[in-house]
């Protein structure tokens, strides 16, 4: 989650484009948007499973290592404004982001993968994260993404996926051949590759829907329970037929312009989920007609460079939850929390070791 612009001097890597067969060989890259780097937390489980620097590890192996910049998401840009809520989450939430009037937001968006110097169309992944800020000090945490279901849905999964796409020392390319298999072997990750056949990348942030894709619960003032998915779908709408233009950066450029004619905003939908609906498994989609509530508004009222924004420090875990919302056994929830911090503390370890010339370039 960083500067979106090459360092002075810095040439741009070139970008592969087109066919399915390519993007699957580059799904890793993908699926970054909403895994970040797995692992169980604090990495002190079984030494056979996922510590929090093996993911990290693989993302740097497969993306480059940018110092400074966040592992994963490293292009994006700062926001900030704030949340209307509506009665209807009201009786479902005790938390204060549902129940007060307006919460003041710092968000996020960018895209997914560790190279901050990508093409904004070389993925049709966007993400949004944003932090609420209680006014009794609580937070709630959240990043969202444009596909709709997850992958796979285990850590070790998604590590094996990440290791597919690995360069081969012998050739300093991935094998063509893993990443189909990889996917061969998992059947679960259907309903992602159907979306991925038709993904576009979009022309704007702005028109975007951005989607929880693992469960969480809300819980009500007498601890009554109810498992949710939620999306921030658009006011704005892409105009028909519009692509994303060829130019390298252009999200940040149409977000900045879209906010000099006023705020953006995004409905925040909440679906309730059914008894029997899956809330551990983010690649299992839930089915047609469950009920949707409209908790609010998010209006987004300016940009900021991440360079020096007000998000740069921001660490998204998206288990920062206020009374009233709680987490899943998703276990990518956990894995998440844990890699998210293992990346800050090596980014932000890499910025106070560099010289002063170039901290305003990263972050």
């Amino acid at each position: 989650m960083v500067d979106r612009s090459p360092a002075p001097g810095r040439p741009r890597p070139p970008l592969s484009g087109g066919s399915l067969a390519l993007r699957l060989g580059g799904i890793a890259v993908i699926v970054a948007a909403i895994a970040g780097a797995f692992a169980y937390v604090n990495g002190t489980l079984d030494p056979q499973r996922l510590k929090p620097a093996d993911l990290v590890n693989v993302l740097e192996k497969n993306n480059g290592v940018h110092p400074g910049f966040r592992r994963n998401h490293s292009k994006g840009v700062c926001v900030a404004g704030y949340f209307e809520s509506s009665a209807e989450a009201r009786g479902l939430s005790s938390a204060q982001v549902f129940n007060e009037a307006r919460t003041p937001v710092v968000g996020r968006f960018a895209l997914p993968g560790g190279n901050p110097y990508a093409a904004d169309s070389s993925v049709p992944i966007r993400s949004m994260a944003l932090r609420f800020t209680q006014a009794n000090g609580q937070q709630w945490r959240t990043g969202m993404n444009s596909m709709p279901v997850f992958p796979v849905g285990t850590p070790e999964a998604f590590y094996q996926l990440q290791k597919a796409q690995s360069p081969d020392p012998a050739t300093g390319k991935p094998d063509p051949k893993a990443v189909p298999a990889f996917f061969g072997a998992h059947p679960e990750a259907a309903p992602f590759l159907a979306w991925v056949k038709t993904a576009k990348p979009s022309a704007s942030y702005a028109t975007e829907t951005y989607n929880s894709v693992n469960a969480f619960y809300l819980v009500n003032s007498v601890g009554q329970r109810q498992a949710v998915r939620w999306s921030m779908a658009p006011v704005a709408q892409d105009v028909a037929g519009a692509v994303a233009p060829a130019d390298t950066d252009f999200l940040e450029k149409d977000l900045v312009q879209r906010l000099t004619t006023g705020p953006l905003r995004w409905q925040l939908n909440i679906t309730l989920a059914d008894p029997s609906d899956p809330v551990n498994d983010a690649s299992k989609p839930w089915p047609e007609g469950r009920k949707v509530i409209n908790a609010g508004t998010l209006v987004l009222q300016s940009s900021q460079a991440q360079n020096d924004g007000a998000c740069r420090d921001i660490n998204y875990d998206p288990l920062v939850l206020p009374s009233g919302i709680e987490g899943s056994d998703d276990p990518l929830l956990a894995a998440r929390s844990a890699g998210y911090a293992a990346s800050y503390l090596r980014r932000t370890s890499e910025v106070n070791q560099l010289p002063a010339a170039k901290k305003e370039s990263v972050q």
